[in-house]
């Protein structure tokens, strides 16, 4: 298969349409193999318009389109440094490699860290350092960060990784499930957490961020 091709017609006619139009992220979009970081009987699928499941724990590589919105809305700065959430096999810190100067790539599954680690070791993106550990509770030994990228759908505000973000940082995040979940931004300024809910979007659940169980009477 003509893979760059394929990329190339991911960007244009499921990126673009969706009103994303920053050039860098673009650039990066047709930089990274997106089926690299797909497995190997799911290659073929690798640029339709759906999520690839990365494991049965319901872990996925998104959507190109919802994942581009995401990233632009996080506007993205060369100096930055940038925690990633829930790191996957690594596509999406592939991604922000070519936006920020470093990135922190955390994920809990253990199998999913050496994935990420040999994909982007492979492709040789030496800005981006995988991490293990909870992901609610994020990376405190490399915060605080310019920008945190949650990578899936929360139940809950990510509450513990407020304190990770430097004075002036951005969380990227989607809160809520189904058709009913938003994309929000949070920003920290005098040491205040302030929110603005950015648009409607359907993403994949991130677990370790699930709503506690409320009694009903």
């Amino acid at each position: 298969m003509d893979f760059a091709a394929i990329r190339q017609q991911m960007v244009d006619n499921q990126v673009r349409t969706t009103d994303v139009t920053e050039h860098r992220l673009l650039d990066a979009l047709l930089s990274v193999p997106r089926e690299e970081f797909v497995p190997e009987d799911k290659k073929v699928l690798a640029y339709i318009d759906a999520d690839i499941e990365l494991s049965t724990e319901g872990r996925y590589v998104l959507e190109p389109s919802p994942l581009a919105k995401l990233i632009q809305a996080a506007e993205v700065r060369a100096s930055e440094k940038v925690l990633e959430v829930g790191a996957g096999s690594g596509y999406v810190s592939a991604v922000l490699s070519h936006l920020a100067d470093e990135v922190i790539a955390l994920e809990i599954d253990s199998d999913l860290v050496t994935q990420a680690k040999d994909n982007l070791t492979a492709g040789g993106y030496n800005n981006v350092s995988v991490v293990s550990g909870d992901l609610a509770a994020g990376h405190k030994s490399n915060a605080p960060y310019d920008l945190i990228f949650v990578n899936g759908a929360l139940g809950v505000e990510p509450v513990q990784l407020f304190t990770q973000m430097a004075e002036g940082g951005r969380m990227i995040t989607v809160i809520g499930s189904g058709g009913a979940a938003q994309a929000l931004l949070y920003v920290k300024e005098n040491n205040q957490i302030s929110s603005r809910k950015l648009f409607n979007i359907s993403i994949p659940a991130l677990p370790g961020f699930e709503k506690a169980a409320e009694f009903v009477f």
